[in-house]
């Protein structure tokens, strides 16, 4: 074909070889000390809003920023220590632009066969005209793929994200109805735990009297778990006519997601002195056993004063490993939280527990709909979301959609 080999026969205009995308390249090979995500183009969804932002003048001009920093290095012996500090926030910054620079080295050839190509359509040869814009098409969507390529080499992903997690539901405001409420999220976060294969571990159930439950957490292990569930901690709201109710009226009752990512050793110290640890006899259903040993455990941290409990275990040293689990989970969350409140100040979505007085979704059972509101997504069919497989699924990847887009333009407006 005319315009299949390195230049065009008629003028000698270095041509644009079409290339299969669905080979998906992976876009990043490595990364040192867990700080970012492997993504490929084959797995990766195109959040709302992206291909807007890496079409924009700020897209633009943030590449352009880039690849001056880049000139300005290689051109100093060993690179400019003050402007790449400058440049660069700490090693995510430094990494991300290393690798970052290649890929606009490639869009800059690409624009630069664009222009070539686009001379050609003003040939009054018709049949290389329609090669030429053949040509042009494939150019430029090889150019917006590089640009995506950037975008996910932005995108990074926390440091915890890799970690299991302890999952907290207590009820809140609605007496009987929020108990019962939280006994069926607890469930349905069960069910998505099974859905996506990890591990689910109940450390406390304290039913109601009615089968709800007051209070209960679970540890949550496998691949991205705290990833997907960072997001999902908050106050949910549930709209309704509660089974106690007589009279036929809806109701409003509330529930309360703590997501706590459970760390390492390494990642968190305890001082043993910090401890006052007491044990007492477990209550509850169980048997003469539960009532008879003193096989609780109730862990005090007493520079902060948070307390863990647990009686699941019928052995006291299962359960002082338990309740040490959650307290670490608990103090590594403090901490977690000052970083990402210096980070996410502006952003929409806030996961952990920092909003824990924020109401993040509502379950309206009347009208068969479940709304997030800190992305204004409305969802129906309350039966199957409550199963927690794949519209609760749907639901989490919509809001990591939204978290990665706010990421990026947070990134590259500064």
């Amino acid at each position: 074909m005319l315009l299949s080999v390195g230049r065009c026969v008629l003028c000698g205009v270095r041509t644009v070889p079409r290339r299969l995308w669905d080979k998906r390249c992976n876009v990043i090979t490595g990364v040192g000390a867990a700080v970012l995500c492997q993504r490929t183009l084959s797995d990766t969804r195109r959040p709302p809003g992206l291909e807007e932002l890496i079409r924009s003048d700020v897209w633009n001009d943030y590449l352009k920023r880039v690849q001056q920093w880049g000139a300005g290095a290689a051109g100093s012996e060993g690179g400019d220590q003050q402007r790449a500090s400058s440049w660069r926030d700490g090693e995510k910054q430094g990494w991300r632009t290393r690798h970052i620079l290649p890929v606009i080295k490639e869009i800059r050839s690409k624009e630069k066969e664009l222009t070539e190509l686009q001379q050609l359509l003003a040939d009054e040869n018709e049949d290389l005209k329609t090669l030429a814009n053949a040509e042009v098409a494939a150019c430029l969507e090889e150019i917006l793929n590089l640009k995506y390529q950037i975008a996910w080499l932005l995108i990074s992903r926390d440091e915890v994200d890799d970690c299991s997690l302890i999952l907290e539901v207590t009820a809140g405001v609605g007496g009987q109805e929020a108990m019962l409420f939280t006994a069926e999220i607890f469930d349905m976060y069960q069910h998505y735990a099974a859905y996506k294969n990890w591990s689910f571990d109940i450390l406390e159930y304290f039913r109601s009297d009615l089968g709800g439950v007051r209070h209960a957490s679970a540890s949550i292990g496998g691949a991205d778990a705290y990833r997907h569930l960072k997001y999902e901690g908050g106050v949910h709201r549930v709209q309704r006519v509660p089974k106690t109710e007589k009279q036929g009226r809806i109701h409003t009752s509330t529930m309360t997601v703590a997501v706590l990512p459970q760390p390492s050793e390494i990642n968190l110290t305890i001082n043993p002195k910090d401890l006052r640890i007491e044990t007492k006899r477990a209550s509850g259903a169980g048997g003469q056993h539960v009532n008879t040993t003193d096989s609780a455990v109730r862990i005090v941290h007493i520079p902060t004063g948070l307390v863990a409990e647990c009686q699941q275990e019928r052995s006291q040293i299962k359960n002082k490993e338990t309740a040490m689990k959650v307290l670490r989970a608990k103090l590594y969350n403090i901490k977690l939280e000052d970083e990402t409140n210096k980070r996410q100040s502006a952003r929409k979505i806030q996961v952990g527990t920092k909003g824990r007085s924020e109401k993040i979704r509502t379950y309206n059972f009347t009208q068969d709909r479940i709304t997030d509101h800190r992305i204004s997504k409305s969802m129906h069919n309350i039966e199957d979301f409550m199963l927690g497989d794949e519209l609760l699924d749907e639901m989490i990847q919509a809001l990591s959609d939204f978290d990665d887009y706010e990421s990026l333009v947070e990134i590259v407006s500064n």
